[in-house]
């Protein structure tokens, strides 16, 4: 008995090895009840605002993507069918061509906000986020498009010092009450016009980003805290880590001084909002909502005013870096600009996903996106994990160029850190010096 028991047992353990095992369902890259509250919770302090801050309701199509999966999840469908209705949510499958970034995005015949899987967990740095991106997507209507512009000075010795200047006065401002803020936004305005009187169009672009990221982080704040005092101390928080947070101002630094000039301007004028253009210059309004002159600017009186917020340290630490970072700048300029490089047009069909905080001035018409870059157009689409480096004309890209690569016949085209999936009629065609490559489309001139 005992031995046919076991004779019943192997023969059993085979049958069972050599049954096909079921695969278990796969769980969803992005937890749809988790996205399908996130949702209710964007919408929720949308309605609550009724519109109040920029006249127009922020929460509309939002979706989330996960960047690696590309799984998708929206609170709507899309006009293509490409999101079926599941567990209260609309889900499907991101195409590798669209960018998957935290931005506004139009696919699939829709102008949606996408947000990338997952969000922060807190919901505060959450609906920040989200509303911030929100205000993306409705920009265009309140008068205030999208627009781009790198501001390479700001990542210079003298665009660090004084940038970092405006932001010790400015969080200053906010912790004092009368005539102590208003000297405190003067001297702000001081280091922001003194160091923009060092750099020519300085003012023209900076200005362009604080409209664009700068009012856009400025709503994501405002409508994520509950009272003018949560606001402040956000808005000096983020002031506060700025130098810590990223290695570049050139791309980022209008998400730290949108909240700072947008809280001071509640306080000083609530109406400041009205009437706003993609030139409106915000030093100007604050000036004039706390009646402050523009007096004379000299080094001199900068050095001054900066040891009320510790000057000489920032003067310090900046200088040690200085090193460091010219050091970058030459290395970067050897390896995309100086040798062998394999130049991709911005064409009709340009896109492209970085992070603002990666990224390299050369000088304000070439810029180094670093770490994990896609750049997708008409040819193809790119994948870069070293960088890829932008070349702008009258601030347009133009182009972008990354180091050639070592083998011009291998499909798919790599070279250092990157892979280029090129389409089938395009190929590559040598360049104007020796070594570069660039990219004709078979069939045109």
């Amino acid at each position: 008995m005992n031995k046919f028991i076991a004779l019943r047992s192997a023969a059993l353990s085979a049958a069972l090895v050599l049954l096909p095992i079921p695969a278990l369902p796969q769980e969803p890259a992005i937890d749809r009840a988790l996205a399908r509250q996130y949702f209710a919770e964007a919408k929720s302090v949308s309605d609550k605002d009724n519109g109040a801050l920029w006249t127009v309701p922020l929460c509309g199509p939002l979706l989330f993507v996960d960047p690696d999966t590309r799984d998708a999840v929206a609170n709507q469908a899309d006009l293509e069918g490409r999101l079926k209705p599941m567990d209260g949510v609309f889900a499907g499958k991101a195409p590798d061509t669209l960018g998957v970034a935290n931005t506004a995005v139009a696919w699939a015949g829709v102008e949606w906000t996408m947000v990338m899987w997952p969000p922060p967990q807190y919901k505060s740095p959450r609906m920040r986020l989200m509303l911030h991106e929100c205000f993306h997507r409705v920009q265009k209507k309140i008068g205030l498009p999208p627009a781009d512009s790198m501001n390479g000075h700001l990542d210079s010795l003298d665009g660090r010092i004084w940038l970092q200047m405006e932001w010790r006065a400015l969080e200053h401002a906010f912790w004092q009450h009368g005539d102590e803020r208003r000297r405190d936004i003067a001297d702000a305005l001081y280091f922001r016009n003194f160091r923009r009187s060092l750099f020519p169009e300085a003012a023209a672009r900076e200005t362009t980003m604080e409209m664009h990221e700068g009012m856009a982080e400025y709503t994501g704040v405002k409508l994520s805290t509950s009272s003018p005092e949560e606001f402040a101390v956000v808005a000096a928080s983020i002031l506060r880590s700025a130098p810590t947070r990223t290695q570049s101002y050139a791309r980022s630094f209008a998400y730290t001084s949108g909240p700072a000039y947008g809280g001071l301007l509640d306080a000083g004028n609530p109406q400041w909002r009205k009437g706003l253009t993609p030139a409106t210059n915000l030093g100007e309004l604050l000036g004039r909502a706390y009646a402050i002159d523009s007096p004379a600017l000299s080094k001199m009186e900068a050095l001054r005013r900066a040891e009320r917020y510790d000057g000489s340290e920032v003067v310090a630490i900046e200088t040690r870096r200085e090193v460091n970072h010219q050091g970058q700048v030459a290395a970067a300029k050897k390896l995309f600009v100086d040798g062998p490089v394999l130049a991709l047009p911005a064409a009709k069909e340009f896109d492209f996903t970085y992070d603002p905080n990666a990224v390299l001035a050369l000088d304000d018409n070439l810029t180094l996106y670093r770490d994990n870059v896609q750049v997708s157009d008409q040819w193809g689409i790119l994948h870069s994990t070293e960088g890829v480096l932008f070349l702008r004309k009258n601030g347009k890209i133009v182009s972008v160029q990354l180091p050639a690569p070592a083998d011009a016949a291998k499909s798919p085209l790599a070279g250092k850190g990157w892979t280029l999936e090129l389409k089938s009629d395009w190929k590559l065609v040598p360049g104007t010096r020796s070594g570069d490559f660039a990219l004709t489309q078979q069939g045109k001139p």
